[in-house]
């Protein structure tokens, strides 16, 4: 069974989705992150795992479900802090963010049989998930993140690894992308939030 880690920060205004803003204020882009981090936890907490860990910067709230450890992120860049999350598990382990609510437990449940790591490439350039059967944080120190090279290299650090690769999925940092994942989930809490939103603008 594999470990199931969820890096994401705490949906304080300001703090997080700060490209969606404009047109959303501060609060509302909170609003979309909390839907967003909602539906990513609900999604895991479905899919069979042998631990779900959320990796947090700040603290727990209310759209925590049950069945989770929450452990600090690390100080440093990303590269650093995704590292750490790897270098505290043992054994199979699947890293995903909070930025793909459109996420599925049938993409969440990976088989590491024949297979020493999964990648999720995200539209943007970088990838919305990283599994690796034996963690080593060594393949993530030193990428550089949030530039549209980052998955391109971060798969050249699996290079000599028997990689299966995920389906390309969207992260959602402007409104646009919100607008293409709400369509893609329709039932989940970021398209319901997204929706209200939006017909309060209108």
């Amino acid at each position: 069974m594999t470990t199931l880690l969820v890096i994401a920060k705490e949906p304080r205004p300001g703090r997080v989705k700060t490209r969606l803003t404009p047109p959303f204020t501060p609060r509302e882009a909170a609003a979309l992150a909390e839907a967003s981090l909602a539906d990513t936890l609900d999604t895991v907490a479905r899919t069979p795992a042998a631990r779900r860990v959320l990796v947090l910067d700040g603290a727990p709230g209310p759209w925590l479900p049950p069945g989770f450890e929450v452990v600090p992120q690390c100080a440093g860049g990303l590269d650093e802090r995704l590292a750490a999350a790897f270098a505290a598990c043992t054994g199979p382990s699947l890293l995903i963010g909070m930025d793909t609510p459109q996420v599925t437990p049938e993409l969440l449940t990976v088989d590491f049989a024949d297979c020493d790591a999964y990648f999720g490439p995200a539209d943007d350039g970088g990838f919305w998930a990283l599994g690796l059967a034996a963690p080593d944080p060594a393949l993530l120190r030193g990428v550089p993140m949030s530039t549209p090279h980052t998955g391109a290299v971060q798969r050249d650090r699996l290079a000599g690894l028997r990689v299966r690769d995920l389906p390309c999925l969207r992260d959602v940092d402007t409104a646009y992308d919100a607008e293409v994942v709400a369509k893609a989930a329709p039932g989940g809490r970021f398209a319901a939030e997204l929706e209200r939103l939006t017909a309060e603008a209108r």
